[in-house]
């Protein structure tokens, strides 16, 4: 694997983790905002869903996914057949995945930063006649922030590692779902690749130490500018 596909799949990690953890950004502060606001029937079950793909093996959620949206799979074949998008074995099915695995992390962050929001400010904004969507925009949003990109920065660190559930729903081509966890499985089954899957697991390393590292002095700023800290 030359250098050219070191960088590919380093690019390719960067677009999977940046894209997983945009989109899974309003479904994340919605799920939350829920769990942590609103009582409703079935709340438990929701949350234990929820956080099932922290509990189940990685290769056991590639295999749900695999069995909700493959081209044979009832909603998978209704996408392609009638939306054109495929996700299996694709840079969209990695992103899914990468989303799927890091969702519970992002959920959980903002819903502890939402449990610390003072309900006395929500309160006061209803008694003087704001509507659940202004006290949402106005008060617990910005108040969240912080928790938000904690739990971003946690959701991205995630979806660079991210591997079992990729390489069963999206699997590992080149140039489209292979990316650094991939490449690195990939060099240690080709013979010579140890010192490549050494240079790779390296670049994983220093990816994940930076964006741990940027996480509690951006915190410590946003919570400055908000005047919390």
């Amino acid at each position: 694997m030359p250098e050219s596909l070191e960088f590919e799949a380093l690019s390719l990690s960067l677009k999977v983790a940046l894209l997983s953890t945009l989109c899974s950004l309003p479904l994340a502060i919605a799920a939350a905002w829920l769990l942590a606001r609103v009582r409703f029937r079935g709340k438990l079950l929701f949350d234990a869903l929820l956080h099932a793909p922290l509990a189940l093996p990685p290769i056991a959620v590639g295999y749900f996914l695999l069995l909700s949206f493959g081209t044979r799979a009832p909603f998978g074949h209704w996408l392609k057949e009638t939306l054109h998008i495929q996700l299996v074995f694709t840079t969209a099915g990695a992103i899914v995945a990468a989303s799927v695995m890091s969702f519970p992390l992002f959920v959980r962050a903002i819903r502890l930063s939402i449990d610390n929001v003072d309900k006395g400010l929500e309160v006061a904004a209803r008694t003087l006649g704001a509507t659940p969507g202004d006290i949402f925009w106005s008060i617990t949003l910005p108040l969240v922030l912080p928790g938000i990109l904690s739990g971003a920065l946690m959701a991205f660190v995630r979806g660079l590692g991210e591997f079992g559930a990729t390489i069963v729903f999206a699997s590992n081509i080149a140039g489209e779902t292979r990316t650094l966890p991939l490449a690195i499985y990939t060099a240690t089954q080709t013979p010579g690749g140890e010192a490549l899957a050494l240079r790779l697991a390296a670049l994983s390393m220093m990816l994940a130490v930076a964006a741990l590292l940027l996480m509690r002095p951006m915190e410590h700023r946003l919570q400055r500018w908000l005047g919390l800290g």
